[in-house]
C-alpha cells in the first residue's frame, strides 16, 4: 500500500476502475502508466493475464526527440494503435489506471482514437 497521499488516493481510484474495466482477447484493456519522465501503455488480456502489444516513451526514437512530454504522449498511442493494427486488435477498453483524464493522458487516448482504436 502507498504511504503517501497522492499515492493512496490513486490506488483507491484505480481500484474503482479496475472493478469495472476488465480487458479479453478480442477487446483487451488498454492500461496506461506515466512516469515523470515517460508515458507507458499495454494492451491487457485479463482472461490469462497476458500483454498483448505494449508501446512507450521510452524508446529511443521517441525519447531522442526534443518535444514536450504531451507531444510524446501522442506518439505513444500513434505507435499502440500501429501495432494494434498488425496484431489484429480494433477495439479497446480504455484504463486511465486512476490518473486524471486530462494533459498526458488525454493526448496518448485522443492520438489512439485517430491511428484507428475503438474504444
Amino acid at each position: 500500500m502507498a504511504y503517501n497521499k497522492k499515492e493512496y488516493r490513486r490506488n483507491r481510484i484505480k481500484q474503482r476502475i479496475r472493478k469495472i474495466v476488465y480487458g479479453t482477447a478480442t477487446r483487451p484493456r488498454m492500461s496506461v502508466f506515466r512516469s515523470n519522465r515517460d508515458i507507458y501503455v499495454q494492451l491487457i488480456d485479463d482472461t490469462v493475464g497476458n500483454t498483448l502489444v505494449s508501446a512507450s516513451s521510452a524508446v529511443p526514437e521517441i525519447r531522442g526527440q526534443k518535444i514536450t512530454k504531451i507531444a510524446k504522449s501522442a506518439l505513444v498511442g500513434k505507435a499502440i494503435a500501429e501495432k494494434a493494427k498488425e496484431a489484429g486488435i480494433t477495439s479497446v477498453v480504455f484504463d486511465r489506471n486512476g490518473y486524471l483524464y486530462h494533459g498526458r493522458v488525454k493526448s496518448l487516448a485522443d492520438a489512439a482514437r485517430e491511428g484507428g482504436l475503438i474504444f
